[in-house]
């Protein structure tokens, strides 16, 4: 079994939508295109690293539709691995899905998603607040991928949302932060749920 790894880009308020240009997600939100102010190279290296070794995508619909617009017209190192691997989509409608090896997930969206993750060693999901919600409920990833700027919105659809259940998550690397202030933390997925405690309990130990 392989391991679905979620990429997000978000604020210290854990804003995560529309991070790279004001027509992503742009349904109640003034804030399109947060991101692009802050990107640096150290960032890019990350994202690039992290991608590195991808055998598949999985997409929402309105990321796929932003990638697939893309990527087919690009001739980089991220073009040529994406164009080339397999991208799996989520979506409740009957989408067009023009990009090369696109395949749109069926009504047993969590079945499909189990099956994907065995038919790959390194699914990774980019973006797709809505897909995240149910990986987060049903604890379908593996790692998380947060690239968190030093900004905060106080508004938009936040990466932790109706999806998030009570979860245990261990911190894979030390944090690296780049120029501009933007920190990069990768957890892995726990078994459980969190404990409680009592710090009187805690102080008196």
């Amino acid at each position: 079994m392989g391991i679905i790894q979620i990429e997000l880009f978000t604020t210290l308020d854990l804003v995560g939508q529309s991070p790279g240009s004001p027509d992503e997600d742009p349904e109640n939100f003034a804030f399109g295109g947060w991101q692009a102010p802050l990107l640096d190279e150290v960032s890019g290296a990350q994202v690039g690293a992290a991608c590195e070794n991808t055998d598949a995508l999985l997409l929402g619909r309105r990321t796929y539709d932003i990638f697939a617009a893309y990527w087919p017209n690009q001739n980089d190192t991220f073009a040529t691995l994406f164009n080339s691997i397999p991208k799996y989509v989520a979506s409740r409608g009957t989408p067009e899905l023009p990009w090369a090896g696109s395949t749109q997930l069926g009504s047993d969206l969590v079945g499909d998603l189990r099956g994907i993750r065995d038919r790959h060693d390194h699914v990774t999901v980019v973006g797709s607040l809505d897909l995240v919600q149910t990986l987060l409920r049903e604890k379908l990833f593996d790692r998380l991928d947060l690239w968190v700027h030093p900004i905060v919105l106080g508004e938009g659809k936040k990466v932790f949302g109706e999806g998030a259940v009570p979860s245990n998550l261990k911190l894979l690397e030390p944090p690296l932060a780049g120029g501009k202030g933007t920190v990069f933390l990768r957890y892995g997925l726990e078994e459980g749920i969190p404990a409680t405690g009592d710090m009187d309990d805690v102080r008196g130990a």
